[in-house]
């Protein structure tokens, strides 16, 4: 069967229209349901799930389904209110539950929503696990399975888990740091971080301004957030900061801005923890993990201090795969999903910042300073809205674009065409030395493929 539910980072779509309606977000609870309850257990109790959400405003409609189709399995829920993405991978593992969900559709506007599955070890679930989902949601009769009586499972909420991610997260921060006196500017989105955030840099002793902490369902990343970095860098030289932190929606990635107002992407913030984790003999392997969208400047840079990259497909999980199989501790995407292998499952944008903020800390110098230590090389990105998917070697004309134009490249840049996992889009990028050329030639498959894709 196609895999129509699950991308490259869970489900994801628009409020009430497939995937995310309620009667497919009850299906997709009651498989899950069901594969949690075949899991050999070591007790009679129920199998248990975490859900937490984002501040959208379909999130309430998810979080009912979602609960109600476990319930009717027989799983007990325990509902955490709004937490970042990177809580519930936590706290699945360190409430001891079968697994965690969090509703959110990420960096996506708030009409759209998602369903991200964790297990009980705090990992983002296999595809083999999404690929069973999907077969039960299409060809089980769910019916047959329903819990009868005592069985039911039950659904309440738990009142601390903010307050156990706060902890969890300042635990990344060095003990004999601080942030006393460093003034930070910090945008939640609007969006899941609104609350535990600012508790996270305030209680280790910055000086906040925030930003992007009022949600009313309708604007989490709305001209705000990780997404619109050029408010957080012109707040950072309004109020004179030493510099800011931007979140996404689920705080599951971050871009910071450094005390000029000058933006520092997710391949900056990993060059800049590798070499230091690097100069101290902590980098595991002395190797990182990027995706094939990360800028080749981060290779280069890489190369100068001795540290290996190795590149995977895009998407936190591909990252974090590559991680776990070979024992590396540090990766991350150019988009700001930064993982800390050795603290968190997943991408995190608090615990990323506070491991940039510990550098600048612990060597006294700006960021603007330490992120010098990577040179881009420029490149050219262009997201283009298609109407359709279909292989792209099957395109009448798309090879013969293709070598021509890494022809002109001449061997000195590189070109990644790709669908986006999660929107109707397909991604162009283009690296090379002449600005102007990677430019042409990104528009120009662009419009190739926004005509051949309507």
């Amino acid at each position: 069967m196609a895999r129509r539910l699950f991308g490259t980072d869970g489900i994801r779509g628009t409020a009430n229209k497939f995937p995310m309606t309620p009667e497919i977000v009850l299906k997709v609870g009651q498989a899950l349901g069901l594969i949690l309850r075949k899991i050999p257990r070591r007790s009679n109790h129920k199998p248990m799930v975490l859900i937490g959400k984002d501040t959208r405003l379909s999130g309430y409609m998810v979080e009912q389904a979602l609960a109600s189709a476990l319930n009717s399995m027989g799983v007990g829920v325990q509902l955490t209110g709004p937490l970042p993405t990177p809580g519930i991978g936590f706290l699945a593992r360190n409430m001891r539950v079968d697994a965690g969900v969090i509703i959110s559709a990420s960096h996506n506007p708030y009409d759209d929503n998602g369903i991200k599955i964790f297990g009980a070890d705090g990992f983002k679930i296999p595809d083999s696990m999404e690929r069973e989902i999907e077969r039960i949601v299409e060809e089980e009769d769910i019916n047959q399975h329903l819990a009868k009586g005592d069985a039911i499972g039950r659904t309440r909420r738990i009142d601390d888990a903010a307050g156990r991610y706060i902890v969890y997260a300042k635990n990344s921060f060095p003990l004999n740091l601080s942030l006393e006196g460093m003034r930070i500017v910090l945008d939640c989105a609007n969006g899941a971080a609104y609350k535990v955030a600012p508790a996270i840099f305030s209680e280790l002793g910055a000086d906040l301004v925030v930003i992007g902490d009022e949600p009313n369902g309708y604007n989490v990343n709305d001209k705000c957030g990780a997404l619109h970095p050029e408010n957080l860098a012109e707040a950072v030289v309004r109020y004179r900061a030493d510099v800011g932190i931007s979140l996404d929606g689920d705080a599951d990635r971050v871009i910071m801005a450094d005390e000029r107002g000058s933006i520092v992407n997710g391949d900056h913030i990993l060059a800049v923890c590798a070499i230091h984790l690097s100069k101290k003999k902590m980098l595991k392997q002395n190797t990182i993990v990027a995706t094939q969208m990360s800028n080749v400047g981060l290779d280069h840079a890489m190369k100068k201090h001795g540290i290996y990259v190795v590149r995977t497909d895009v998407g936190d999980k591909n990252v974090v795969e590559a991680m776990r199989l070979q024992g590396y501790t540090l990766g991350g995407e150019q988009s700001g999903h930064i993982i800390h292998l050795d603290h968190s499952t997943t991408g995190d944008g608090c615990v990323a910042a506070l491991n940039v903020l510990a550098v600048m800390r612990d060597e006294q110098k700006k960021l603007s300073e330490l992120k010098n230590t990577m040179e881009d090389v420029p490149q050219v990105l262009i997201n283009t809205r298609v109407g359709q998917r279909k292989e792209l070697s099957t395109i009448t004309g798309y090879d013969k674009l293709i070598k021509a134009a890494e022809g002109k490249l001449n061997g000195e840049g590189r070109l990644f065409v790709r669908f986006s996992g999660t929107e109707p889009l397909i991604r162009v990028l283009v690296e090379g030395r002449d600005k102007v050329q990677i430019g042409q030639l990104a528009e120009e498959i662009s419009k190739f493929l926004q005509s051949e894709l309507a």
